[in-house]
């Protein structure tokens, strides 16, 4: 059947043909390409293959084995990161690894290989998959591992689920004593100070990241709110919020824009008056401050967004932030989920995985047509120079050039493609000069 299938983005907005793999209906489509497909949180075309059909894995839903004691559990790809949280956390264990929404599918989360705020110490979500299944579009099934099939155990971590339907996924957990986090909100007046406290924050604090008011000129560019944070020790945890707001309708038009932007950013930089506060919190908050807002993309007005993401090496880090957030200031066109952290050099397992040592930095910008795209093409030429990359799951705009350019494992990693599977994402950087 024919369903708006869209990313979490909404651009672009296309119809798609598409259908549920569950465990009672294991066939794949059968003499047309296809996608696989988890809660279609990717922010672009990554998650969608207009001209073919797409196979959500959702109602993969069923968790297969949990050994409480070791902290290793296995579960059908579309389990969501929030269902294996409220198994785990009441028993002392979470995840190594987790981004910013618990909505995303496990087997999202192993294609993506998404990383959270902790990279700088625990890398990123493949880096503690033990072992999974895939389906390939002949049917037959194939069990990935380090030791079983390593090269298609690489190939499908970050490989935007074009290696096969991934079935299943078996992943390891981290001891926590509380899943509550101790967290230090500093607010901070340059982006030279975000990286003095992202260098004095490395060792001490398994969780940073920062807020950026990505409109501000000058001597105050970059300027913003750091958090360091670590999971709480012999204290109580709060209850977790009970307020779920809601966007309810899609406006006619985009809330996001140039006074609304300026107006929130300012009075977002300065909801603090003290430069340090400490709170302990919930995880939700911390982890996933958007999932309280149900709905929340639709802000952005029917049109939708564009979400850019890079990382950028150590040697060029602060020089190519500050010309990208010199020219989303110049633009005016800024954002206000503006996201700063610094990656660390665990290595990631998969072929085209996308984190690496840098700072990554990443924007929302509602689509406006030309004006968009122009200044998402002068951001990704700043990355291109400083040598750095930008995320696949975020992107619908990189040129195939560039994406050939961030990813130079992509011509190994081709061979590993099932023949069957491709995506508008795939389709549009392979032929893209």
């Amino acid at each position: 059947m024919t369903k708006q299938y869209v990313s979490w983005g909404r651009y672009p907005y296309k119809q798609q043909k598409g259908f549920d793999f569950s465990w009672r209906n294991q066939e794949l489509p059968k003499n047309t390409n296809f996608l696989p497909q988890g809660n279609a949180r990717s922010y672009g075309d990554s998650c969608m293959n207009q001209e073919g059909v797409v196979v959500s894995s959702r109602k993969l839903n069923r968790f297969i084995h949990y050994d409480q004691k070791l902290g290793l559990i296995r579960c059908e790809a579309g389990v969501t990161l929030s269902q294996i949280l409220e198994l785990v956390e009441p028993h002392g264990w979470f995840l190594h690894v987790t981004p910013g929404t618990k909505f995303v599918t496990v087997g999202g989360a192993l294609a993506n290989d998404v990383h959270g705020k902790n990279h700088h110490v625990a890398g990123s979500f493949g880096c503690y998959v033990t072992q999974f299944e895939i389906m390939r579009s002949d049917g037959s099934r194939m069990l990935c591992s380090p030791s079983e099939n390593a090269d298609y155990f690489a190939a499908t971590i970050g490989g935007l689920g074009l290696t096969g339907f991934i079935v299943w996924v078996e992943l390891s957990l981290k001891k926590v004593e509380n899943s509550a986090v101790n967290v230090e909100n500093i607010k901070y007046n340059s982006l030279s100070e975000f990286f003095t406290l992202s260098e004095d924050s490395e060792e001490d604090y398994e969780y940073t990241v920062a807020w950026v008011d990505c409109l501000a000129k000058g001597e105050q560019a970059g300027r913003g709110h750091f958090s360091r944070a670590n999971h709480a020790k012999n204290q109580a945890k709060p209850s977790r919020p009970k307020v779920t707001l809601s966007v309810p309708v899609d406006p006619p038009l985009s809330m996001i824009n140039s006074l609304t932007l300026k107006a929130f950013n300012s009075l977002y930089y300065n909801r603090q008056r003290e430069e340090r506060a400490y709170s302990t919190v919930h995880y939700d908050p911390f982890f996933y401050p958007l999932d309280g807002i149900k709905n929340w993309n639709r802000v952005y007005g029917p049109k939708g967004f564009l979400q850019f993401q890079c990382v950028v090496p150590p040697e060029h880090s602060e020089t190519a932030i500050r010309e990208i957030l010199e020219r989303i200031s110049a633009a005016n066109r800024g954002s206000f989920l503006a996201v700063l952290k610094v990656f660390g050099d665990v290595p990631s397992p998969g072929l085209l995985s996308f984190p690496r040592p840098g700072a990554t930095l990443a924007l929302d910008f509602p689509y406006q047509g030309s004006k968009t795209l122009k200044l998402l093409d002068q951001l990704d030429n700043v990355v291109c120079q400083a040598n750095g990359a930008i995320y696949p799951a975020k992107d619908a705009h990189m040129s195939g050039s560039h994406f050939k350019q961030y990813y130079p494992k992509v011509e190994e990693f081709k061979q590993f493609i099932d023949p069957a599977i491709t995506s508008n994402f795939w389709s549009r950087v392979m032929e893209e000069k």
